[in-house]
């Protein structure tokens, strides 16, 4: 390709205007490529290179990786054509530098679509040796017969060659070679009529004569592992280490036919992926067992050889193996500046955002100086994604604009190009075309989902997409497929113009298929975990919020994201205020609902509850959702110490008999505790039954009774059913009520199930069940620790942050047990004091009684009445006997 851009000399009248195709030569790529080369050959031309040497380091390979699209299968075609004939080489490459034997150059496309196997990957080497040196490899060849005898009965390897277009590609060199090895050996052993139908007895014979160490066939007693070769397995795994006889045969070579082999390795994401990697052991073999063969490796992805976790996978690995693959590559400029005796990994493709503002520097100059400003580059960069595409339409507009007499403005570059979309359609056949814009729906996708939402009935369109550069593959994701950022947002977003272009009404047609596949997909797989709910709910909640779609099966979805009380994250906040007018429709409303309840973890309640009564006053859910927004707002509304509008809330939704009517009883029962009325709230809770977590309100109401071995029963019992069940979020909140019922009766055990509820608590955003754990590490260390008061005080912070009000008054009582405990009583009354502040209202007053039962004082007259389970007497003589009981530890 030309080294100037003639759209951008003929897309402005001033002739100083300079316009540089920086990126398409590849003149950096080439140099880098030169140096390693000449650097290999000084290597294997140097006194005391052994290419039978299995165990000395490889620097025999070089590797060009980066994102699909990027021009990595045109270098590799490029490099092959001017190793081939120089006035091939494009002229801004360069005379390279290097000198020594003839460089024979053999590309190799790895693609799925070139139907590329390991056989023909060694068969191919073979021919272009057979071309280039034009005699027999008996060594190799003899073994190579045999494996093909073996694997391919009835089959002469000439006939594959020839219905495999190899022999046009190479000649008839290889077949004349093979059978005048097979001639020399046969005749060194006085066999010569064992060829033919008889390899296999001509190779047993040639083995015995090898360990016979017999003079007869001394030619081939110096390849010290060909007798092992020939009687191991004739299998691909076998056929992986004959290219050590072929590296062997080629270092034997006189001076004068001497070859140095260039073998490019091209669309190497393709032979597998980050979990099979049989294809790639075996090219593996082919590069470290031919040291004296050059290798280049372009592909999507580093190499991973260098690192020694793949031992096991991989037969040689590590940064002593592969010096060259340890360290990362960089792109664009810098990469002619990698040393060729160090560095072997080359990234090309997407810009770093240092190589985008460079490429934009240098695109467009005049005088020596780039035409576009600095701010202006930062914004193209940023919006490119690293894409040069879109850089080289980005400078194209910039000089459309500049001819205008206008000065491009950042605001100018705030668009998709439609030139995008054309470049992207413009090699797909129509229903290659159909899918793309079926799948730009999709944050990510599989193969099902994507057919499915394309309303077709077959894959083979979507096969033949995938092959396409723009779909990034991730092996590890739940749907490993998805489009290039760039490229998705812009079929999104900018006026399509092509024949084909879809409608309003073909877009949404679109929507509702995919948003059924994605509902059928999370049915079939509902025991999947959460994984695949919380990936169908993202996908699910933004087609049908964009699109205006019915809720169908998100509806089940949403109940079943609540269930486990985990709360991840789904999808961005439709608004940064509670305010209604943003809710349009059902989905709107949902998104919002389930967002906030998500979001909730992390913010404070008064937030929540804002936002929770935005939704329901937005009147847009269906009955059963709407139930769930009013009885998370009532549970806002207790953490915020609202107790009468939290009761309100509650009694709706117990009344209602939906769903959440057992949580609602619960969350009254709750409530009656929270007011002290502990006769009350055992009754309720004995009607809970697992719906309504009944064995974890028992607990809540026992401990404090001082019952500490009763509700450490209780929630014992809850934490086991929730994981009978497979609730994580309520197995960890049992586990961490428990940790606190036993932090003031046994710390020794506490410590332990402290532990078990923090293991639990992993991966979880549970933050009012967090804090319940730090609060239990402080009654587990009172009278212990010296700096209480000081973390007691950085808790309290916590707690208001996120105002989580409720647990206040249960961090100060932990502050009470630590002075009763060391029996400072002036602290103590000061810390009863606060308490009795912070439960004025009536809710958790009985905190502060048990405060005065831990000092063995008496309840002031106008304290709140509490209805304990017994006596007062009985439950005052409980704690104090805790607070002795802790002293005397």
């Amino acid at each position: 390709m030309a080294g100037r851009d003639l759209r951008a000399v003929f897309g402005s009248n001033d002739h100083q205007v300079g316009a540089e195709e920086t990126f398409t030569n590849r003149e950096d790529q080439w140099r880098v490529f030169v140096s390693a080369l000449d650097a290999h050959l000084r290597h294997v031309t140097a006194p005391g290179f052994d290419a039978a040497d299995v165990e000395a380091p490889r620097r025999n390979l070089l590797v060009f990786h980066g994102v699909g699209g990027i021009g990595k299968s045109t270098l590799s075609r490029r490099l092959e054509a001017a190793l081939t004939n120089t006035e091939r080489r494009p002229a801004q490459w360069g005379e390279p530098a290097w000198h020594g034997p003839q460089i024979v150059p053999v590309r190799l496309d790895l693609a799925r679509s070139a139907n590329t196997d390991f056989e023909r990957v060694i068969v191919t080497i073979r021919l272009a040796v057979a071309a280039a040196v034009g005699r027999p490899m008996p060594a190799f060849d003899i073994a190579l017969r045999r494996y093909w005898d073996h694997q391919h009965p009835g089959e002469p390897l000439e006939e594959y060659l020839r219905r495999d277009g190899l022999l046009t590609r190479f000649g008839q060199a290889l077949p004349q070679q093979m059978q005048a090895a097979l001639g020399e050996v046969a005749q060194s052993l006085a066999l010569p009529g064992m060829l033919g139908s008889a390899v296999g007895q001509l190779t047993g014979a040639l083995v015995r004569a090898l360990r016979e160490h017999r003079r007869s066939v001394s030619a081939l007693a110096g390849c010290a592992r060909l007798a092992d070769l020939l009687e191991a397995d004739t299998d691909l795994e076998a056929l992986s280490y004959y290219p050590h006889l072929l590296a062997w045969e080629l270092a034997r070579l006189p001076a004068r036919k001497q070859i140095a082999p260039v073998v490019l390795l091209d669309t190497f994401e393709d032979i597998g992926d980050r979990t099979h990697r049989d294809m790639e052991r075996l090219l593996q073999h082919v590069v470290w067992l031919m040291p004296n063969v050059f290798f280049v490796v372009t592909g999507r992805n580093r190499l991973q050889w260098a690192d020694p976790a793949l031992h096991g996978q991989l037969d040689w690995t590590g940064p002593a193996a592969w010096p060259g693959l340890a360290d990362h590559g960089f792109p664009g400029p810098r990469a002619a500046s990698a040393d060729p005796g160090g560095r072997r990994q080359i990234l090309i493709g997407n810009f770093s955002d240092e190589d985008r503002q460079s490429y934009l520097t240098h695109r467009l100059a005049a005088d020596g100086r780039p035409l576009i400003d600095p701010t202006l580059r930062r914004v193209i960069a940023e919006r490119s994604h690293g894409l040069p595409l879109y850089l080289d339409l980005a400078a194209m507009r910039f000089l459309e604009i500049r001819r205008t007499g206008r000065t491009p403005q950042p605001a100018d570059f705030d668009v998709d190009f439609p030139a995008l979309i054309a470049r992207t359609l413009a090699d797909l056949i129509p229903d290659e075309r159909h899918v793309l814009r079926s799948v730009s729906l999709l944050d990510a996708f599989d193969i099902p989902l994507a057919t499915a939402s394309a309303g077709i009935s077959r894959d083979a369109p979507v096969l033949r997409l995938l092959e396409r550069p723009f779909i990034r593959h991730t092996p590890t994701g739940l749907w490993p497929y998805h489009l290039h950022a760039l490229i998705r947002s812009t079929l999104r977003t900018a006026e399509d113009t092509t024949d084909d272009r879809w409608s309003p009404r073909d877009w949404r047609n679109a929507a509702e298929r995919a948003h059924l596949a994605i509902g059928r997909q999370w049915a079939e797989h509902t025991g999947s975990g959460r994984r695949l709910l919380v990936a169908c709910l993202r996908q699910g909640l933004t087609l049908a919020s964009e699109f205006h779609l019915d809720l169908g099966w998100l509806t089940e979805a949403a109940w079943q994201y609540i269930s486990d009380s985990v709360w991840e994250p789904l999808t961005p906040a439709l608004r940064d205020t509670g305010d209604e007018a943003h809710l349009q429709t059902t989905a709107d409303a949902l998104v919002e609902l389930l967002n906030t309840l998500g979001r909730r973890q992390h913010e404070h309640r008064r937030t929540t509850a804002n936002r929770l009564a935005a939704v329901i006053d937005a009147a847009l859910l269906p009955e059963d959702l709407g139930q769930m927004a009013l009885y998370y707002l009532a549970k806002a509304h207790r953490d915020l110490g609202h107790s009468a509008a939290s009761r309100t809330g509650m009694q709706q939704v117990a009344e209602g008999g939906g769903r959440l009517a057992p949580a609602a009883r619960r969350g009254l029962a709750h409530l009656a505790r929270l007011a002290g009325d502990f006769p009350t709230a055992l009754t309720v809770a004995e009607t809970l039954g697992w719906a309504g977590r009944q064995n974890r309100v028992l607990g809540d109401i026992h401990w404090p009774q001082g019952d500490i071995t009763r509700a450490a029963d209780d929630y014992a019992r809850a934490r086991d059913d929730a994981e009978q069940h497979g609730i994580a979020g309520e197995r960890a909140t049992a586990q961490a009520h428990r940790t606190l019922a036993l932090a003031f009766a046994d710390p020794t055990t506490a410590e332990s199930e402290i532990a078990l509820a923090q293991h639990l608590l992993t991966d979880l955003t549970l933050h009012a069940t967090t804090l319940t754990v730090h609060i239990a590490v402080l009654i587990c260390e009172a009278g212990r620790s010296t700096d209480i008061d000081a973390r007691a005080q950085a808790l309290h912070t916590e707690i208001e942050t996120a105002g989580l009000t409720s647990l206040l008054p249960l961090l100060e009582l932990a502050v009470c047990f630590h002075h009763a405990v060391r029996g400072d009583e002036g602290l103590l009354a000061a810390a009863t004091h606060r308490l009795r502040l912070l439960t004025n209202d009536g809710d958790h007053a009985y905190l502060a009684d048990i405060a005065c039962f831990m000092g063995d004082r008496p309840i002031t007259p106008d304290a709140w009445p509490v209805r304990w389970l017994e006596s007062e007497e009985t439950v005052r003589r409980r704690w104090r006997t805790l607070v002795s009981e802790r002293r005397g530890t």
